[in-house]
């Protein structure tokens, strides 16, 4: 059954949150796919990676490219697996697919968006009564994560 992490973005922005956890899921050796709630997103995020550290990048590409199936991080608004990623991020209230293919699954959600708060709960409570166990991650005034749940 996959680990289901959920992460309460309160301090900082999906664009600052997210690529030192791509980084740090590519250290670990895994693959990475995550799926926006839009086409745009996808777009602005994946301009965002090239750019976000001076002095480095992060490998990634998106599911319209030829070589999606190599990527180490992918980004789709979809709900395929071309990469064949075990881990698997959602965000900006991305309708996940089925779930059982994935070591992990990460919902990110913003705190200050009503929209994303009632779709993170819903999956929350529709998915721990299915049994998954669930965690839940919060971000301090630092912009550290904190386990909640």
């Amino acid at each position: 059954m996959s680990e289901i992490l959920f992460y309460h973005l309160t301090e900082t922005k999906l664009e600052d949150a997210l690529p030192p956890l791509l980084d740090k899921s590519l250290e670990r050796g895994w693959r990475v796919v995550v799926q926006t709630g839009t086409v745009e997103r996808r777009d602005a995020l994946d301009a965002h990676l090239w750019t976000y550290r001076d002095e480095s990048f992060l490998p990634h590409g998106t599911d319209e490219q030829p070589n999606a199936s190599d990527q180490p991080v992918l980004l789709t608004s979809g709900a395929d697996n071309q990469n064949s990623a075990t881990v698997r991020f959602l965000v900006d209230g991305a309708e996940p697919p089925p779930l059982d293919a994935y070591d992990r699954v990460i919902f990110m959600f913003d705190g200050y968006d009503q929209g994303e708060l009632e779709a993170a709960r819903g999956h929350w409570k529709r998915l721990k009564g299915e049994g998954h166990q669930l965690t839940y991650w919060q971000q301090n005034n630092d912009g550290r994560w904190v386990k909640k749940a």
